[in-house]
């Protein structure tokens, strides 16, 4: 009897405990959690309708859509790093999502990742309330003390556009750090190969396996030479390129943006080597094929230049993928390496802010 008393008063107990830990976790308004990610690619051969997705959650005020990925277990009070991704011109959000596949990551380093859409060409100053609504809706939801850090990334001109409103009045005050994957380099920026965007007249950008581009690329001159001065924030700098994008003289050897923070001299290159391909590729651009702009999905390699010892804490690094263009989406162990230099680099702006 005494056995039954005890395992009967010790049941509701283990019920109530468990109860409780699933009420603590945290559900996103409009956003059901699901593992894996909701409109994930398989491996290879993604459908064309599953990339050009532009997500599930509907931003309340401009009634426009966008993905948000977290862990399912995320349980309130818990510190996260927080990431705003930004495709291309002419592209997607989904294909943002596994052209730079942070979502597959997002339960062991406890990321929490908005991916937004344009609706039309390019990222444009139309589209700022709408980035800053989706920032605001998140954060209220997660608690501005557990967001440890925030990050923007994007590719192409979504880096261009990350580049842009850091240095609007929202986002100053708010970003920790800017991943840059192919949109630009703070402290100089290698040249372009000749071929790059060769055949852009006739085909579309950033597209997708079985086509997912919108309109052709633009002429990206004059927004970046209004980019070309330094902004005056202080966060940490990740620049990621693929090698066939630049010209023969390569990554430059130094940074003004890495001087500006005083961190030592240009670490030698660690290698990261990938024997699985990315998911995504621009398959609009294949015949011929242009290797500047982006070949198939391949395994591949990598080179990571850190530049070690930077004050307060930021992180200041330049990444090569060899024999990649602008287009084939990111091999999984160089996307898990930039996720590992984003988390360990300081934050807590957000945390900060009134």
């Amino acid at each position: 009897m005494r056995t039954l008393r005890v395992f009967a008063s010790a049941f509701p107990v283990t019920a109530a405990l468990m109860f409780a830990a699933h009420a603590q976790s945290v559900q996103f308004a409009g956003a059901p959690c699901a593992t894996p990610p909701a409109l994930h690619c398989p491996d290879k051969d993604c459908p064309s309708d599953r990339v050009i997705n532009e997500g599930l959650v509907v931003e309340m005020k401009t009634r426009r859509t966008y993905f948000l990925d977290y862990p399912c277990d995320l349980k309130a009070g818990e510190k996260v790093t927080f990431v705003l991704s930004l495709h291309g011109f002419g592209s997607y959000g989904n294909w943002q999502r596994h052209y730079f596949p942070i979502m597959d990551y997002k339960d062991k380093y406890r990321l929490v990742i908005a991916t937004p859409n344009s609706p039309t060409k390019m990222w444009t100053e139309a589209d700022d309330q709408y980035l800053q609504n989706i920032v605001t809706s998140v954060v209220s939801q997660i608690g501005k003390e557990n967001v440890k850090a925030f990050w923007l990334a994007g590719h192409s001109q979504g880096g261009m556009t990350s580049n842009r409103i850091l240095r609007t009045e929202f986002f100053k005050d708010r970003v920790d750090g800017w991943l840059s994957l192919s949109g630009g380099r703070l402290g100089g920026n290698p040249g372009r190969a000749g071929s790059f965007g060769a055949g852009r007249a006739a085909t579309t950008s950033a597209g997708a396996a079985g086509g997912g581009g919108r309109a052709a690329v633009p002429d990206m001159a004059a927004a970046a030479a209004a980019l070309r001065d330094a902004p005056a924030g202080d966060f940490s700098f990740i620049y990621e390129t693929g090698q066939r994008e630049m010209d023969d003289k390569g990554i430059p050897e130094t940074s003004a943006w890495a001087a500006k923070f005083n961190c030592g001299e240009r670490s030698k290159a660690e290698s990261i080597v990938d024997t699985k391909p990315g998911y995504v590729y621009d398959s609009t651009r294949q015949n011929p094929p242009n290797p500047s702009w982006g070949l198939l999905p391949a395994p591949g390699k990598a080179q990571v230049y850190a530049y070690p010892g930077c004050k307060d804490g930021r992180v200041v690094a330049d990444v090569v993928r060899i024999d990649k263009g602008h287009t084939e989406g990111l091999e999984p162990r160089i996307t898990e390496e930039l996720v590992k230099l984003m988390v360990s680099a300081k934050g807590g702006k957000i945390q900060q802010s009134h």
